[in-house]
C-alpha cells in the first residue's frame, strides 16, 4: 500500500459580533510548501468559521492523507477528541435529551472527511505568537472585514 502524504493544516476563524460578518483562514503545508485559503460569510458565528476553516483545509486535499491539524478552537478539538460530535450525530444531532447540537451541517461534513483522512488534532493557544495561527487569524479577520454588510 502506498505511503500517505504527510500534510500539516493550520486553521482559524474570526467573527465580528457573534453572529456577524466572519471569516476563516487556512494554511496547508506539504513538503515545506504553503498554500493559503480563506473565505467568509456576511452573517455567521465564530464556531461556524472555525469549523469551515477545518473543512476547507481537509476538502482541499486531493487524496487521503495523514494530517496534523492545528487549531485554537477547543470547541472543535474537544468535540472530536472526546467523541462528542460522533455522539451528537448518533443521537440525531442532540447534545442531550433537550438541547440540539449546534452546526450539525458542518459537523456532518467534518465527520465524513475524518473517514477519508487520518487526522491528528493539535490545540494551539490563540493570539500567543504561534506564526501559522497568527497568519490564519490575519486571513480570517481580513475576510470578516470584507464581508461586513
Amino acid at each position: 500500500m502506498a505511503q500517505r502524504k504527510q500534510v500539516e493544516i493550520f486553521t482559524d476563524g474570526a467573527c465580528s459580533g457573534n453572529p456577524g460578518p466572519g471569516g476563516y483562514g487556512v494554511i496547508l503545508r506539504y513538503k515545506g510548501i504553503n498554500k493559503e485559503l480563506s473565505g467568509g460569510e456576511h452573517t455567521t458565528t465564530n464556531n461556524r468559521m472555525e469549523l469551515t476553516a477545518v473543512i476547507t483545509g481537509l476538502q482541499a486535499l486531493k487524496e487521503p492523507c495523514d494530517v496534523t491539524l492545528y487549531s485554537d478552537s477547543k470547541y472543535i478539538i474537544d468535540a472530536i477528541q472526546k467523541g462528542w460530535a460522533k455522539k451528537w450525530k448518533a443521537n440525531g444531532w442532540m447534545r442531550n435529551k433537550k438541547d440540539p447540537a449546534l452546526n450539525p451541517d458542518l459537523w456532518d461534513k467534518l465527520l465524513d472527511l475524518l473517514e477519508v483522512h487520518n487526522v491528528t488534532f493539535v490545540w494551539v493557544k490563540g493570539h500567543a505568537g504561534h506564526p501559522e495561527n497568527e497568519r490564519c487569524d490575519q486571513l480570517a479577520v481580513e475576510q470578516s472585514l470584507k464581508h461586513k454588510v
